[in-house]
């Protein structure tokens, strides 16, 4: 079972992220609406994989990454992001993230992209 965080400022796709996961493989453990919170939620339930929104107030999804992956370098996190903007997702997997997934997304697509991230 591997523990699960979202990290969105948007409640939409946090919800959609909560509906879609497969429980059975995930067991979601903390959300975060912000890189802060995020890096705070991190430290106490030290999830094994993250979604990552990349646009968000405080701290952008690539300053979080890094820091959470200065913290633990086995973290696996799923970039979701409506940045179609393909540098940005270079960017983060360059940061330690494992995965990009474009926001509009379908449920398959999600726990498509979440297993890939477990595959050892």
């Amino acid at each position: 079972m591997y523990k699960l965080m979202i990290v969105d400022d948007s409640n939409i796709i946090r919800n959609r992220i909560q509906r879609a996961y497969d429980s059975g493989k995930f067991m979601l453990v903390a959300t975060a609406t912000s890189g802060v919170q995020a890096i705070e939620k991190f430290n106490i339930h030290r999830p094994d994989v993250i979604t990552m929104d990349l646009t968000m107030p405080q701290m952008d999804g690539l300053e979080c990454i890094a820091k959470i992956i200065a913290i633990d370098p086995e973290v696996r996190i799923l970039v979701v992001s409506a940045l179609s903007d393909k540098s940005t997702g270079i960017e983060a997997l360059s940061l330690g993230a494992s995965g990009f997934l474009c926001k509009p997304f379908s449920e398959e697509e999600l726990v498509e992209s979440l297993y890939e991230l477990v595959q050892d």
